[in-house]
């Protein structure tokens, strides 16, 4: 019998995007969720609005995954201006995603492991910023969840990332 070590991933490219998206599946629900004069405008103990919230994670995404591919880090281009109504910001965030299933084929399969600094500011392995951006997602999508629930909304279930 030999001892044979078998290097294989924890989870493949693939699978890490597949999840990704799925969050962000549940994250446009939320967004859809949102009475359009709320979704702008609407906080509990200060917080930003969830469209303020939301637009960073968009600023997050599309740039980070150029910078990923290109090593080049640049800031999301704020001249276009924010959207202001709920379906510019689901225009925008349906563009980001396409964005990230155009991009995610591009990265080398090294690139997961290099030490990069994220916009400048962030240094750590690319899975690393990759699960930065994904837990961001997350925290700020709960805090959409406690504005919907105190506005008497249903938010969608957190566990359907369908």
């Amino acid at each position: 019998m030999t001892d044979t070590l078998v290097h294989a991933p924890v989870i493949t490219p693939e699978a890490l995007l597949d999840h990704w998206q799925g969050h962000r599946r549940l994250t446009r629900r939320l967004i859809e969720a949102f009475p359009e004069d709320k979704l702008f405008s609407y906080s509990v103990g200060g917080m930003r609005p969830f469209a303020h919230l939301a637009m960073e994670m968009i600023r997050m995404a599309g740039p980070g995954l150029n910078g990923i591919v290109s090593r080049k880090w640049e800031h999301f281009d704020d001249k276009k201006g924010a959207p202001t109504t709920k379906e510019g910001l689901l225009k925008l965030w349906d563009e980001t995603t396409e964005e990230i299933n155009t991009l995610w084929p591009q990265i080398e399969p090294g690139r997961f492991q290099e030490i990069d600094v994220a916009f400048g500011q962030w240094e750590g392995p690319i899975y690393w910023t990759l699960f930065y951006f994904i837990d961001n997602e997350i925290h700020h999508r709960g805090q959409g969840y406690v504005y919907l629930r105190t506005l008497g909304i249903e938010p969608p279930p957190f566990w359907d990332r369908n």
